[in-house]
């Protein structure tokens, strides 16, 4: 037989077409490997046709995009502190509740906004004397805290300590409205009704003073009862709707029950004008609260001052005067006013676009209302049912009766 010697075209075909079967066994067996399956192909046999390849899983449904659901922001905090106030203070004999609102607080009367009352000590809302104050912030809010003097803030086993409420620091100075403690200005025509009153004076007088006895009825108070006298004046009427207020009290002495019965006999101590037959009699009191806090009325709140105590025409801080709003207008002790002092009229002499003015024409011109001017704060400190009796705090110009009385700023 002949010998044949391979074609070297054949041989070189023959490798490519191993190699190109090859590559494609390595293909489709990465292929189907990446899928989890095996590939058994035999070594000189065509690969099989492949099998149909699964469907591909569907698709999750696309979800509907849910709303952001954001938190409101805080409300915008109203307090504003003082560029200088302290971190701490320690409470000293002398200092009033607005002392201490003041020396933290632009505004005062947002004091509540900021006070933090613990239950564990003793007397929460009373501060004294060597109380520490702490400022501290409370997710990003001021907070004042109270340390009690000489103790921890909390109580740590059964006991008792007792704290002289007397001796607790008052919102107001005492010293201010001291004079005013039995002596209001402005009686309610029930309080004057149901009054004890002078109905003869002794020894046929018609008028008595320090040191002379009158007789009095109405009352059954015991030998050595204390009375303020009053003389009953004008009336007050409110200034926008012309209602009767109450009637002016006029402090005209002081005296005690010397024999009890109907009539008594009072002894009169102490006088500042004559005492006549029919003025009344009022039990002095002692017990006026002066503890509470400052705070802005609710709701729009506008009034007018319609007295002055001790009937004074300008006003000035610490002097007292009342007011014709009452518990029924929604005022407590505590609350805080601005108040306003009415517009000037003037007249205007360069209206015309005169360069020099009718200064020749001397009450000519265009009449102009100046803008109202906050004058002062007053905090009230009695009510009663129509008027309230109030404290001026501040002021910063004259104030008179009429001005008016308005929501703090």
């Amino acid at each position: 037989m002949p010998h044949t010697v391979p074609n070297p075209s054949n041989r070189m075909s023959l490798r490519v077409g191993r190699l190109t079967r090859n590559v494609a066994v390595i293909l489709a067996a990465g292929a189907l490997s990446a899928c989890g399956g095996w590939l058994y192909i035999p070594p000189e046999e065509a690969p099989p046709a492949p099998e149909a390849a699964a469907p591909a899983p569907a698709a999750p449904a696309p979800v509907a995009a849910q709303p952001v659901v954001t938190q409101p922001a805080p409300p915008a905090s109203p307090i504003r502190l003082r560029a200088n106030h302290p971190d701490r203070h320690v409470v000293v004999r002398g200092d009033t509740l607005w002392d201490l609102a003041g020396l933290f607080l632009e505004d005062p009367w947002l004091w509540p906004e900021i006070w933090y009352v613990n239950p564990q000590i003793d007397n929460p809302h009373l501060i004294y004397p060597g109380d520490v104050l702490r400022l501290v912030y409370v997710d990003g809010r001021p907070q004042l805290r109270m340390e009690r003097a000489g103790g921890g803030r909390e109580r740590l086993s059964p006991g008792i300590r007792v704290e002289p409420l007397d001796q607790a620091i008052k919102t107001i100075p005492y010293d201010a409205i001291a004079a005013f403690v039995s002596k209001p200005t402005v009686l309610d025509r029930k309080t004057i009704e149901e009054a004890p009153y002078v109905v003869a004076m002794r020894e046929s007088h018609l008028i008595a003073g320090a040191g002379l006895g009158v007789y009095v009825r109405g009352t059954d108070a015991v030998e050595g009862t204390r009375f303020n006298v009053f003389h009953i004046g004008d009336k007050y009427r409110d200034p926008d709707t012309g209602e009767v207020l109450g009637y002016e009290a006029l402090y005209a002495g002081q005296g005690r029950i010397t024999a009890e019965g109907d009539p008594a006999s009072l002894m009169l101590t102490e006088t500042r004008r004559e005492v006549l037959t029919g003025d009344r009699l009022l039990l002095e009191e002692t017990d006026l609260p002066l503890n509470f806090y400052p705070k802005a009325p609710e709701g729009d709140f506008e009034g007018r001052i319609i007295s002055v105590v001790d009937g004074i025409s300008l006003i000035g801080q610490y002097q007292m005067v009342v007011i014709n709003r009452g518990a029924r207008h929604g005022v407590e002790p505590g609350t805080v006013l601005s108040i306003w002092q009415d517009g000037e009229v003037i007249r205007d002499r360069y209206a015309n676009r005169s360069l020099i003015g009718n200064a020749l024409s001397f009450g000519r011109g265009e009449r102009v209302k100046l803008p109202e001017e906050v004058a002062g704060r007053l905090m009230i400190f009695r009510t009663r049912d129509a008027i309230s009796y109030g404290l001026v705090m501040s002021a910063t110009s004259e104030i008179e009766a009429r001005d008016v009385v308005r929501n703090p700023r």
